[in-house]
């Protein structure tokens, strides 16, 4: 071999080194999101597409998030919270409500007739679990957003207009409180993740399912049932979410990544992530429009029937609250004067997304 193939050879490989590492350096960090819904409906392709997206921009591409929709890394909804935790997926979005019992403080948003608007919810909720949760229930989690979806309502087999109309009907619901909820008004709960819901509408293992308007567009329910109540004034129900990241990966971040990932985390996403979900809800119900199904609207004087008799969920929540050494009272005080105070407080905020 001579010389000049060795030298040739030789800067070859050292060409090839500063590609690999340049390569390196353009994409530090990979990170895995994984979530239950599919890749096209509303959460994914309008919430965490664009937070990714940005993340990805902002980081100048040294962070590439890879996104897994429909539980495609495995597992089942339930378990969304345990893979962040455990390091299965770095970044997790999921109904906070899946996990029963762990994450009681966010239930003060669940509180039947509780919330008017998602985007006024979400900012309370952050300013909330900033105060009371993130060295709490969440302290083994980084917490990039929390939010709440629009109003909440009945999608049934047959029509419901007044509390009575569901005694006996077989309804999903989407957490402990929403459960608590239909047994007051004489329905009997069935607890399932929401991706198993068009099944069971079609098995006619259900009657109905509560799920705010925006997620039946992807389920296909205006196809299954033809029966939607909604509520003027507070929603029905709402329920929490959180995008959660493995605490251990964001630790051993780079600075300047960890700095992208806080640009992109807390308030303005996550009334920007409430405020989506809410907006979806119009052109979605137009989908039960056009199809010509039934959509009974209770005016708000006549929701106070349907508050009354779910009303003392309030006290049992406070009372198992007080128990586990928390003012149950002084929480739903405080969430109801943050969401009063947020509407003011938003139209200074630059939301997120408009960059």
């Amino acid at each position: 071999m001579t010389r000049r193939t060795t030298m040739l050879g030789l800067a070859v490989g050292v060409a090839m080194s500063a590609l690999a590492a340049g390569g390196a350096l353009a994409q530090d960090v990979t990170l895995k999101m994984h979530q239950f819904l599919p890749a096209q409906a509303t959460v994914p392709s309008q919430i965490l597409d664009v937070w990714a997206d940005n993340v990805e921009k902002d980081s100048g591409g040294r962070i590439k998030v890879e996104r897994y929709a429909a539980m495609s890394l495995g597992g089942t909804p339930p378990e969304l919270i345990d893979q962040a935790i455990d390091g299965i997926a770095d970044l997790v979005w999921t109904v906070v409500g899946y996990t029963p019992g762990r994450y009681r403080t966010t239930e003060v948003f669940e509180l039947p007739f509780s919330v008017t608007d998602a985007r006024e919810a979400s900012c309370a909720y952050w300013k909330m679990f900033d105060e009371h949760m993130k060295d709490g229930e969440f302290a083994d989690l980084k917490i990039v957003g929390t939010w709440v979806h629009g109003p909440g309502l009945f999608h049934t087999n047959v029509p419901v207009e007044k509390p009575e109309d569901l005694q006996g009907l077989k309804i999903r619901g989407g957490s402990v409180l929403v459960n608590k909820l239909l047994e007051r008004i004489g329905a009997t709960p069935v607890g399932m993740p929401v991706p198993a819901v068009p099944e069971a509408l079609s098995r006619g293992v259900i009657d109905g399912t509560t799920i705010p308007w925006e997620v039946t567009a992807s389920l296909k329910v205006p196809e299954l049932v033809t029966n939607h109540t909604e509520f003027e004034g507070p929603a029905l129900y709402n329920l929490t979410f959180v995008l959660a990241m493995n605490k251990d990966r964001y630790e051993s971040l780079p600075d300047d990544i960890k700095a992208v990932i806080d640009a992109n985390s807390g308030l303005e996403f996550s009334i920007f992530a409430g405020g989506v979900m809410q907006d979806a809800d119009a052109p979605a119900r137009q989908i039960a429009v056009d199809l010509g199904n039934t959509i009974i609207t209770v005016a708000q004087e006549d929701a106070k029937a349907w508050s009354e008799i779910v009303n003392p969920i309030y006290a049992e929540w406070a009372g198992e609250m007080d128990a586990m050494g928390k003012d149950g009272q002084a929480l739903i005080d405080e969430a109801q004067s943050l969401m009063a105070q947020c509407g003011a407080d938003m139209a200074a905020l630059d939301i997120y997304g408009a960059h």
